[in-house]
C-alpha cells in the first residue's frame, strides 16, 4: 500500500522555513549531505531511524504524517 507521502518534500519545506540548508541537516544527524539531499527529494520512504534523527533535529514530529494518513484510511 503506497500512502502518497512525500516525506523529503516536507522535510526539505521544514528546513526552508527554518532557514536551514541540507549540509547543516547533514552534520546534525551525521550522513553524507549529497546522499540526505538525493534522498530529500528522490523519494517518497526513509528509514525510520533517520527520520527520528531528522524530527529530533527539526523539532518537529514527521511521523505525524503517517498518523494522520493513518487515521484517514481507518475511517473508511
Amino acid at each position: 500500500m503506497h500512502c502518497e507521502i512525500h516525506i523529503g518534500k516536507i522535510i526539505l519545506q521544514k528546513l526552508k522555513e527554518k532557514e536551514r540548508s541540507i549540509t547543516w541537516l547533514a552534520k546534525k544527524v551525521n550522513c553524507d549531505d549529497s546522499n540526505l539531499g538525493r534522498t530529500l527529494r528522490n523519494c517518497d520512504h526513509i528509514h525510520t531511524e533517520l527520520l527520528f534523527r531528522i524530527s529530533v533535529v527539526l523539532e518537529e514530529d514527521f511521523f505525524a504524517c503517517y498518523s494522520e494518513k493513518l487515521k484517514e484510511i481507518s475511517k473508511r
